[in-house]
């Protein structure tokens, strides 16, 4: 057997979603993490066959607790040769950690709902061709120092990136209608009103059109990923 998937998370229910399930058919087992409850990481990644941090609704510029430990544990496992993956808000705490920025949008733009992702012009082709995905935050992140830009999109320039074993993403490629729902019902009155949120009916139109994609991309890129062979 695969030695297991380590899973950060940053809230109470597991919620590693499409991304957990999908390395799980592929063979590797998940061990999830919570930090937040007092969870310890661990000190490298030598039993871990990968690493997955995902998202949250608090912000990657706290510098106490347990975003400064997570921040400062990821500065020591980014070179680790590992394969590493931070969504959405763990894709934020991955570029602080090798010399990215995090901050909120100059006119105060969010994604919330169903956003475009590009291929960035010259990049491997991860990103075959431009998709909608599912996006949830008002800050983003910039390209680290010495990463390669993989996707761009319209309002939030740094979709994807990638710093040799480390790939950080702003979107969602894990949430599954279940998901989505839970969100729309608990959080979406938060940011109605802002530029670049969908209402739920929408987010639900989106969701159906766009899902069959989106599905065969993550087991690609998994697939790539996981076995550190991405283009």
């Amino acid at each position: 057997m695969s030695l297991p998937v380590l899973h950060v998370v940053h809230q109470r229910r597991p919620a590693t979603g499409r991304v957990g399930r999908i390395l799980g058919e592929m063979g590797y087992p998940g061990e999830v993490r919570r930090p937040i409850h007092g969870d310890a990481l661990p000190a490298t990644l030598d039993e871990h066959a990968a690493a997955v941090v995902f998202g949250g609704p608090m912000s990657a510029n706290d510098d106490s607790g347990f975003i400064r430990d997570e921040t400062r544990w990821l500065e020591r496992v980014a070179d680790s040769g590992k394969p590493i993956l931070g969504i959405c808000l763990g894709g934020q705490l991955l570029a602080r950690a090798v010399g990215g920025e995090v901050s909120t949008h100059p006119l105060g733009h969010c994604e919330v709902g169903w956003h475009r992702v590009t291929p960035a012009d010259g990049a491997p082709s991860v990103f075959p061709e431009p998709m909608h995905f599912y996006q949830w935050h008002a800050e983003a992140m910039s390209l680290p120092p010495g990463a390669e830009l993989l996707a761009t999109g319209e309002t939030f320039p740094v979709q994807a990136w990638r710093r040799k074993n480390a790939v950080g993403l702003q979107f969602h490629p894990e949430v599954t209608e279940a998901g989505m729902r839970f969100w729309v019902s608990r959080n979406l009155h938060r940011f109605l009103g802002k530029p670049g949120a969908q209402t739920a009916s929408e987010q639900f139109a989106h969701h159906a059109r766009h899902t069959p994609a989106v599905v065969r991309w993550v087991r690609t890129f998994l697939a790539s990923w996981v076995a550190g062979k991405l283009p």
